[in-house]
C-alpha cells in the first residue's frame, strides 16, 4: 500500500512541478508583451512567486531522494 501511495505522491509532485514551470513561462511571456493591466500585477506576481516556491520544493525533494 505504501508503494502505491508513494507512486501517487510522486506523480502529483511531478505534475505540480511541470505545471508550475509552465505557469512561470506563461506569466513571463505575457508580462513581457504587456498583457496584464496594472491592477492585476500584484496578483500575477503572487501567483508567479507561488509557482517558484513549488518548483523549489520539488527540486529540494528530488535532491533529497537522489541523496538517499
Amino acid at each position: 500500500m505504501a508503494k502505491k501511495e508513494d507512486s501517487a505522491n510522486a506523480a502529483i509532485a511531478d505534475l505540480a512541478n511541470r505545471t508550475a514551470r509552465s505557469s512561470i513561462a506563461v506569466i513571463d511571456t505575457v508580462s513581457s508583451r504587456g498583457g496584464f493591466r496594472g491592477e492585476e500585477l500584484s496578483t500575477i506576481g503572487q501567483l508567479r512567486d507561488q509557482c517558484v516556491q513549488i518548483v523549489a520544493m520539488c527540486e529540494a525533494e528530488q535532491q533529497s531522494a537522489a541523496d538517499s
